[in-house]
């Protein structure tokens, strides 16, 4: 029986994935993480008891970026998620090496590491929709609550010129081209996912990455909350169900989908700001949510969806979870899981 990898496997994409994959098949799941990242073990805790195919599951603490611990980890991989990486941009402008080298020296070890299997295996990378930049040159309409695109109004597409804006953009960019050559040079299976706002249950959300959780768990617990900007700041958000969906989906459809690039998001349909996130809240708790203002941050959109027209096309994908339904079960989850936080 084949395995599957999936590198930062007990971070919030990762252990959802692992917990989807294990309830649905009866493959063998590898999950290879470094464990830095706070609650990390909560998550690795929570995934050992709650699954009920525990014999298929091997954990393993490791580091992307030791290529000799990576290959020695690895074999007979026929699928590899590779979900680990640098995730915040605060963090990227504290400290572009590292940044660098977890982003584009462990994506590169990660390929490296596929590309001397035997076993020809799918490869998916998450990448982010940060490649873009601020997107300054595009006209916006400021409303009272949101800003919107004047004239992109499906969203952003994958013909949209790249332009990093902090050293994450400009590492995550690194990692994907190297993902795409890696299809042109030496034909391995690769796909990249330009994500937006991916949300869900185990995350632990904080001032610089899972904005959703973090607003949401700092509103429940009562916790200071600050906004950087003037909060009209528009994404698309995703629920963590329907992103597992869109992996399934274009690893089936790998012929059409390897070499490729896809925006994942909510898309247009799907769109919410900080301010009208903050009002959704006040009325599910039935209270006034107090909370800061701030300057605004290195690179920040003031709005950014994507057109995931794309996926739709090649391999019939949509996003099925609307954004109340979604915004209500991880504040579901919140509430009924205080004493994790």
């Amino acid at each position: 029986m084949g395995q599957i990898l999936i590198t930062g496997g007990l971070g919030f994409i990762g252990v959802n994935l692992a917990n989807y994959l294990l309830s649905n098949t009866e493959e063998n799941i590898i999950i290879y993480d470094n464990m830095s990242r706070k609650n990390v073990i909560k998550n690795k805790e929570w995934l050992e008891q709650h699954t009920k195919a525990r014999s298929h599951l091997q954990i393993i603490k490791g580091d992307i970026c030791d290529f000799t611990s990576l290959k020695k980890n690895a074999s007979d991989l026929e699928k590899i998620y590779h979900i680990a990486g640098q995730v915040a941009v605060t963090t990227s402008v504290k400290d572009p090496f590292l940044d660098f080298e977890t982003n584009a020296k462990g994506t590169l070890n990660v390929l490296e590491m596929a590309r001397q299997l035997n076993t020809d295996p799918l490869l998916i990378m998450t990448s982010t929709n940060k490649v873009y930049g601020a997107l300054d040159g595009l006209k916006v309409i400021e409303k009272e609550k949101r800003y919107d695109f004047k004239e992109y109004k499906q969203g952003i597409s994958e013909t949209f010129p790249v332009d990093p804006h902090s050293p994450y953009g400009c590492s995550k960019y690194c990692a994907e081209s190297y993902f795409k050559d890696y299809y042109r040079i030496y034909g391995l299976k690769t796909v990249v996912f330009r994500m937006s706002c991916i949300f869900g249950t185990h995350q632990w959300g904080t001032e610089d990455q899972g904005w959703i959780a973090h607003f949401i768990i700092s509103s429940v617990l009562a916790r200071p909350l600050t906004i950087y900007g003037d909060g009209k700041q528009v994404r698309d958000i995703l629920f963590i169900s329907d992103l597992i969906q869109a992996f399934q989906l274009a690893l089936k459809n790998i012929n059409k989908t390897k070499g490729e690039v896809y925006n994942i998001g909510g898309g247009v349909n799907n769109t919410i700001s900080l301010l009208e996130l903050l009002e959704l809240l006040e009325e599910m708790l039935n209270r006034k949510i107090t909370y800061d203002f701030d300057t605004w941050r290195p690179g920040d959109q003031k709005v950014y969806y994507s057109d995931t027209s794309k996926a739709k096309k090649d391999f019939n994908w949509v996003p099925k979870i609307p954004k109340e339904e979604g915004i209500r079960e991880l504040f579901d989850w919140v509430r009924g899981n205080i004493q994790l936080f």
